[in-house]
């Protein structure tokens, strides 16, 4: 019993000790807390934001969400606090900077986060100037408002102007060329219309009517704004509006028809941003709309925050059902997690606002103090940075970097991703792509288009005003083949014909869809032309909105051009061209002649005197190769100097007509001549073929040569009045006082009849179409000559970036490659009478440019020759060339000499002297015979070398030079001789 006393105490005892320890330590716990929660500074906060809407109560509850995560974990050991005041902007732009100026003058807010819109920021910021208090939006999108205007601006946002990129490459990639931005009228949709303008400009793509709509439109305003978008030739829409404003458009839009097959909506980021907080009804009238927004991306962190948001919203506002997190409420948690971090690390202690030294009637605007703390909390903001829930916070210029944007596609009533466009790759199908930048439409996923189609739409149609399209035609006196405006004095109208104009209906009628227009003729009232072509074509620049087809006044402004008008530089900077229908050019014509009347030189025409020339120092060049290859071992091509320089022409010149005798010995020489007589058949048959056409064809020769001799002779030129012509003879030199104009094809004919002598023209310039037509009916008289100057040719005129060019310019081509184009062109110029003349014209003369190769191969034969020739002789004669004890001069003479000598080693001169020492030993054995022989004629015996010259004509006396060795037959010369001599 006592034993269970005695435990019972000492448990007894335990517990009592174990409970005052506890008590310790709750007891030193609550010390601690409280010393800390007397040593945290708090920081008055404001907060601006429209109370009564969704996206104020999203925002807030966010930006609570986020301070109390960030001081529960990351922050739980700061010595600051912030302490949110929020006030209701009453979605008002003076609501707003009525609870901006409470928020600074009672409250004294070390910065202020918000408000939402553009408008109501853009005075809050200049309360936040004054007072030196950051103002923190998260919403505040529009480019007129940027910290480089006021540095107290702080945007935890994207600028508006950076979505313009992707929305510009979504248009390049389609290849769009004209859209209208439907925007709200207010500072936050006119912001972006500026940066949208240069963005689709630099793709060529062009804004030819802006619809703004007040933000307190009704549905019958809407919808008067879009029946005149539905009049215009425009079928691609920019939106750049809240979803407020937004909403009704798209409804209004689907009640009209505008959300059908070949119309294109993009929406930007103001609406994509919150699709999910539209109605479903909504939703479904916008399917096949295209959006761009920010891209978030996913992580377990914001999936855990999405969910515990909705669990906070639906329990603080039971009442609205279906709403989702948008990218706004993550950028409302970065902003406030950023500020927190930005006062713990800049040290403020809260003080309070120095006060301004003011009367006492002075208003709230003039009250309030300014922070202490500002210009240090603001350099802490400005150089935070963290992973935040919408991705990288760093501010960069005050702002928050744009990430990769996402293209979407509504669909239904929900949302698909069709695409990213970033900065470094344009639009691609994922973000990890590694490939360079592209904006092709192939790199889109699947996209459904309006009315239910996945055909990209071609962004314009005809419009369905029932106007037609004003075409210009010039008025014209000649070559009304191409262009004839008739008026019809019966029924007052005014009627249009020519090739040009049935080539454009050609053209109209091979275009997949109708086209309604009218000809109109560029005429003034006494029915003569208004202007010149370039007066013409400018009325399509100066009366026509290049994308609406709307005309801006009735008085001679067209919508297009259709006549003989030429496609020239001058002109494309007004008007977009089509392709060429017909030939391009301008050439030169004038008269011909005949020239058969004089042909006492005429055998002289067939080649030019280059030819010539180099065909008579070919000759004197291979003659005198074959006189130094045969020098030494032919007979022939011995004996006196000018007797061989006689040779050396004849022999060259006889074999132009193979008249030569000589025989040839050297295999060199021979080689030469193969190549050469090869030369001489080629170069004398063109000669006979061409002389022989000169003196059997009629010979019908230009007046006029060239430019350069209009040019030197003063000459005067014709060209059509109006056209582009005489500007090209300016830039040609041509004197202004030698041009003269015609303006019918008879008056050309006269001028070039009477000669520029004779108050005539020398020669006309103009287009390939008309200098065609002229000579279909003037062959005989005149032809083209000079070079033809490069033109593109005649083509149709519309207004720049007119949708309908690439069309008109593909039908152009179906039409000049079919046989509609031969049936048009028979139809106006018929078939021609005259024959080619080409024939009759007589052939220029052969020249040099067609017959340099081969005196090219023939002189390279000879040099070959001469070269191998020389290394031999050079070679046999090299103890002359190599002895030192003579000089230059003397070698020189002495290899002269040698070069002079016969080479006795060359076999036809063995058979030569063979045949004279059998002659010789003939005549001294007849003479041993005679009573009166002459024995002293024998030779000796011991006699081993040739006969002497007294007895041989065919030796020759060697002449000794100093120093040089006299030559002495062969052993085997003197061996054959004595051999012979034995044998008589």
């Amino acid at each position: 019993m006592r034993n269970k006393t005695r435990k019972s105490n000492i448990f007894s005892s335990i517990s009592f000790s174990f409970f005052l320890l506890c008590l310790i330590i709750f007891f030193s716990m609550e010390m601690t807390m409280a010393q800390n929660k007397s040593s945290i500074v708090s920081i008055n906060v404001g907060v601006v934001l429209d109370m009564d809407e969704w996206f104020g109560k999203m925002g807030l509850s966010c930006i609570s969400m986020a301070l109390s995560d960030f001081y529960t974990f990351d922050g739980s050991n700061y010595n600051t606090r912030l302490v949110l005041h929020t006030r209701d902007s009453k979605k008002d732009v003076v609501g707003a900077a009525a609870a901006a100026l409470d928020l600074l003058k009672n409250v004294e807010v070390e910065a202020i986060i918000g408000p939402f819109s553009s408008m109501q920021a853009d005075f809050i910021i200049n309360l936040g100037q004054k007072s030196q208090v950051p103002i923190i939006s998260f919403s505040a999108t529009s480019p007129s408002i940027s910290s480089a205007r006021n540095q107290y601006f702080v945007r935890t946002t994207h600028n508006d102007s950076s979505q313009v990129k992707p929305i510009s490459s979504i248009i390049q990639s389609f290849g769009w060329r004209q859209i209208v931005p439907i925007y709200i009228e207010n500072q936050f949709g006119e912001g972006i219309i500026s940066f949208l303008a240069d963005a689709l400009e630099e793709i060529n793509t062009r804004i030819p009517y802006r619809s703004v709509i007040s933000e307190f439109a009704t549905s019958d305003q809407i919808r008067s704004e879009l029946l005149k978008l539905m009049n215009m030739q425009t079928r691609v829409f920019i939106v750049h509006m809240p979803i407020s404003l937004g909403s009704k458009l798209f409804a209004t839009a689907k009640e009209i028809g505008m959300m059908s097959e070949g119309f294109v909506w993009i929406v930007t980021d103001a609406m994509a941003n919150q699709l999910n907080s539209m109605n479903v009804s909504v939703i479904e009238s916008m399917e096949g709309v295209i959006g761009v927004k920010p891209y978030a991306p996913k992580s377990k962190k914001v999936e855990d925050f999405t969910q515990r948001w909705k669990m906070k919203f639906r329990k603080e506002n039971p009442t609205m059902v279906d709403v989702e997190l948008d990218i706004y409420g993550l950028w409302a948690y970065d902003s406030a997690t950023a500020l927190a971090m930005a006062v713990e690390k800049s040290r403020i202690n809260g003080a309070f606002f120095r006060k301004p030294n003011v009367s006492g009637n002075a208003t709230d605007l003039e009250a309030f103090g300014v922070s202490r703390d500002g210009p240090k909390l603001l350099k802490a903001i400005l150089n935070t940075t963290f992973k935040g829930l919408s991705g990288d916070f760093q501010l960069v210029d005050g702002q928050l970097q744009s990430p990769p944007y996402q293209i979407i596609n509504l669909i239904g009533n929900g949302v698909k991703e069709i695409g990213f466009w970033t900065r470094e790759h344009g639009i691609v199908r994922k973000l990890n792509s590694r490939r360079g930048y592209s904006v092709s439409k192939d790199n889109f996923r699947s996209i459904i288009w309006p009315g239910d189609t996945t055909s990209v739409p071609k962004g314009w149609v005809i419009p369905t005003n029932g106007k037609k399209l004003k075409i210009g035609v010039p008025v014209k006196d000649g070559f009304t083949e191409f262009v004839k405006v008739t008026r019809d004095v019966t029924t007052n109208t005014t009627i249009v014909t020519g090739y040009c104009i049935d080539v454009f209906d050609a053209v109209m009628e091979a275009l997949p869809y109708y086209v309604p227009y009218e000809y109109v003729p560029f005429a003034a009232p006494n029915g003569k032309s208004a202007g010149d072509y370039n007066e013409l074509v400018y009325q399509v620049f100066l009366g026509y909105d290049s994308y609406m087809l709307q005309r801006l006044t009735d008085e001679q402004n067209f919508d297009v051009v259709v006549g003989d008008t030429t496609i020239v530089a001058n002109r494309s900077q007004f008007v977009d061209f089509t392709l060429p229908y017909t030939e391009s050019g301008v050439t030169m014509m004038v008269p011909i002649k005949d020239d058969n009347r004089d042909n006492t030189w005429v055998f002289l025409k067939p080649l030019t005197w280059e030819l010539w020339l180099t065909s008579f120092c070919s000759f004197v060049f291979i003659g005198f190769v074959i006189w130094l290859l045969e020098h030494r071992v032919n007979e022939d091509f011995r004996g006196p100097f000018w007797h061989q320089v006689g040779m050396i022409f004849w022999f060259s010149f006889s074999t132009m007509v193979f008249a030569q005798k000589e025989r040839i010995v050297s295999n060199l020489a021979r080689f030469v001549l193969i190549i050469w007589f090869l030369v001489l058949l080629i170069l004398t048959s063109s000669y006979t073929a061409s002389l022989t056409s000169m003196l059997t064809v009629e010979k019908l020769q230009p007046t006029v040569k060239d430019v350069k001799e209009l040019l030197n002779s003063k000459d005067y030129v014709g060209y059509q009045p109006g056209s582009f012509v005489v500007g090209l003879l300016r830039k040609m030199n041509f004197d202004e006082d030698r041009l003269k104009a015609y303006n019918t094809p008879e008056e050309c004919v006269e001028l070039l009849a009477k000669g520029s002598s004779n108050g005539g023209i020398a020669a006309v310039f103009d287009e390939i179409p008309y200098v065609k037509l002229f000579l279909a009916n003037y062959c005989l008289k005149f032809t083209t000559i000079g070079p033809t100057y490069k033109t593109d040719g005649f083509g149709f005129a519309f207004p720049i970036g007119s949708p309908l060019v690439p069309d008109v310019s593909r039908a152009v081509l179906n039409v000049t490659e079919g046989e509609k184009m031969v049936q048009i062109e028979r139809a106006w110029f018929g078939e021609s009478t005259c024959s080619d003349l080409s024939s009759s014209l007589s052939s220029n003369s052969l020249g040099l440019d067609s017959f340099w190769g081969l005196f090219v191969v023939a002189v390279v034969a000879a040099v070959l020759a001469l070269v191998i020739f020389l290394t031999k002789f050079i070679h046999e004669h090299w103890h002359i060339i190599g002895r030192s004890d003579l000089s230059l001069r003397e070698r020189s003479r002495i290899l002269a000499r040698k070069f002079d000598t016969k080479d006795y080693s060359c076999h036809t001169f063995k058979k030569s002297e063979l045949r004279d020492v059998l002659a010789h030993s003939t005549h001294d054995l007849d003479c041993s015979r005679s009573p009166q022989g002459n024995l002293s004629l024998l030779p000796s015996p011991r006699t081993t070398g040739p006969p002497s010259p007294s007895n041989s004509s065919h030796t020759e006396q060697m002449i000794h030079f100093p120093g040089e060795e006299r030559a002495s037959p062969s052993r085997g010369e003197n061996e054959a001789v004595n051999g012979q001599v034995e044998m008589v």
